[in-house]
């Protein structure tokens, strides 16, 4: 027996048409369901217990994370000029006392040694005996006057240079 003989083909065709557009339609009804259910679950995952949702949110944190930003800029601005400052500041001192004359009984003289990182500064001399005392300053550029310095200003700027440095 043929198919043809019991229906014309065209009608085959129809119902074959007609049974693929109803499989069809289930597959949709299925898939919209299951869509259905995702949307419920993004909508569960989106919201929060207090109703804000993910995107207010993830806007708020992204606005604040750019105001942070700013500020840390700022701040190492700041903190660029403050670390220049600390540089050139005196941050070094040492002081040698000494007996500048054989008959006087104790080291009332001394010779003090102010520097910065760079070894600039100035060293200060103090001589005295019985009737006086004489201060003396001496500029100082890394490390070195350009005035005569004598042995205990020599040894102030030494162990001024030698301290730890920032």
């Amino acid at each position: 027996m043929n198919l043809e003989q019991i229906m014309p083909l065209s009608t085959w065709a129809i119902i074959l048409v007609g049974v693929l557009c109803v499989i069809e339609l289930i597959w949709i009804l299925v898939l919209q369901n299951r869509m259905k259910g995702f949307q419920k679950s993004y909508l569960a995952l989106q919201t929060f217990l207090d109703g804000s949702s993910l995107d207010e949110q993830l806007k708020e944190y992204i606005n604040k994370v750019n105001h942070i930003n700013t500020n840390l800029e700022a701040t190492e601005k700041r903190m660029d000029q403050a670390e220049l400052k600390l540089r050139s500041a005196i941050d070094r001192a040492e002081l040698v006392r000494f007996n500048a004359f054989d008959n006087m009984g104790s080291d009332l003289s001394f010779a003090l040694a102010l520097l910065n990182q760079q070894g600039d500064g100035v060293v200060l001399s103090s001589i005295n005996n019985r009737e006086e005392s004489r201060v003396y300053a001496k500029p100082v550029i890394q490390g070195e006057s350009t005035y005569h310095l004598s042995q205990e200003e020599k040894a102030a700027i030494v162990k001024a240079k030698e301290t730890i440095k920032i």
